[in-house]
């Protein structure tokens, strides 16, 4: 019998409509599990109190997450979790739990259960991964089982919402995640050099979607605000705006001022996962 814990944190799948859009419903889930459940497993469920939208997810909440995967003497884990996030909460626990000794299935939808939607086929998939899957994070979503250290939500409304881009997961020394002040921030055309300033001031560490394979304007005072945050110890890491080919850091002249200004190179990762992987380097 292979005994798995379900972390139910919230989100679309367990939602119901009320009077200013979708809220989450006591017990929704918990009473769809019976038909769902497949041979050889039995269930502990626990849920986050109170069940919250995805967008309202924290690094606390992917510690909590964390705690009770390090805690579980069982055989594997489902988080049902909304999507609005998911790729955040797969990079985090992905880094987190490098070494993970069984399987977390991540699982959401993009439809609520009951609503002859995507759920019961999404909640099925995490179920019986949880007795098959090896260990690592995954998603179970769309009859894939996904990667979850690359995930990038695709689309805001189609079942099918989810891709996985190959990322490397490598060990970390911290596995919670601190109290820091961190953030994605995107370089675009015109970009006032005072507010990219004045973000960088309020932070511990970024991340930087730039141009192409790793270019950026060539504004004097962009660049000095770069040099400015680094010399202070603000942690810069670096991805491309472009969903495939990463970084390239020699490659073109426009870039060099990222790297003279001590800005970390974050290759191919997604936003995501340079994110995570920066918020535990200063953990």
């Amino acid at each position: 019998m292979t005994h798995v814990l379900i972390l139910y944190t919230g989100g679309t799948i367990g939602m119901v409509p009320g009077p200013t859009g979708l809220h989450p419903g006591a017990g929704v889930l918990e009473s769809a599990l019976p038909a769902l459940t497949p041979a050889g497993a039995r269930l502990t469920v626990e849920q986050l109190t109170p069940l919250i939208d995805s967008a309202n997810i924290r690094p606390s909440d992917w510690n909590h997450m964390l705690d009770r995967i390090a805690a579980w003497q069982g055989d594997a884990v489902v988080i049902v979790h909304g999507t609005d996030t998911m790729a955040y909460t797969g990079a985090a626990l992905s880094c987190a739990l490098a070494d993970l000794r069984l399987p977390v299935i991540l699982c959401g939808s993009m439809a609520p259960l009951n609503t002859g939607g995507d759920a019961e086929a999404n909640l099925s998939l995490a179920l019986a991964s949880a007795l098959t899957a090896p260990p690592g994070v995954w998603l179970a979503f769309a009859g894939r089982l996904l990667p979850a250290a690359g995930l990038v939500k695709q689309h805001s409304h189609a079942a099918d919402a989810f891709r996985s881009t190959p990322q490397t997961a490598a060990p970390t020394a911290a596995r919670r995640f601190a109290d820091r002040r961190l953030a994605i921030l995107s370089l675009s055309p015109g970009l006032p050099a005072s507010a990219l300033r004045a973000v960088l001031a309020e932070l511990d560490g970024a991340v930087l979607r730039v141009y192409g394979a790793g270019t950026m304007m060539n504004d004097p005072a962009i660049i000095d605000a770069l040099h400015s945050a680094t010399a202070r110890g603000c942690r810069l890491r670096a991805v491309s705006q472009c969903e495939n080919g990463g970084l390239e850091p020699a490659a073109y002249a426009a870039g060099a001022a990222l790297w003279s200004a001590g800005v970390e190179n974050g290759g191919a990762e997604t936003a995501e996962l340079a994110l995570a992987r920066l918020w535990l380097a200063l953990s």
